[in-house]
């Protein structure tokens, strides 16, 4: 059984920090890419970054050089190190283990960024 627990989320003024954990069940991380996606209200999922099973890292134009993701596979933990925060990364954040064939989600957790 897989599962994907997100926490790490709150409110946060703008040019605030926040770091996002994803805590994931058994051999998750070494089986499978690991992303961040948001969905922020009337607007699409979007992929925010990911992770290869090398640890290389992408990130969506709109994120690069604020956010920062990693894995930590000892802990069965990935990580998404949020800075410079603005008001339009507002939206709820889901942990996304991926590989070919299977997609597993997380419960996602809550981002308010104020300004």
């Amino acid at each position: 059984q897989v599962h994907l627990v997100e926490s790490g989320g709150g409110s946060v003024q703008a040019g605030g920090s926040l770091r996002l954990s994803c805590s994931a069940s058994g051999s998750i991380l070494s089986r499978n890419v690991m992303n961040w996606y948001r969905q922020a209200p009337g607007k699409q999922r979007e992929l925010v970054a990911g992770v290869t099973l090398a640890g290389r890292a992408n990130y969506a134009d709109a994120v690069k050089d604020r956010f920062t993701i990693s894995k930590d596979n000892a802990k069965n933990t990935v990580y998404l190190q949020m800075n410079s925060l603005k008001v339009e990364d507002t939206a709820v954040y889901y942990c996304n283990a991926h590989n070919i064939i299977y997609d597993y989600w997380g419960q996602g957790t809550q981002v308010t960024v104020s300004s």
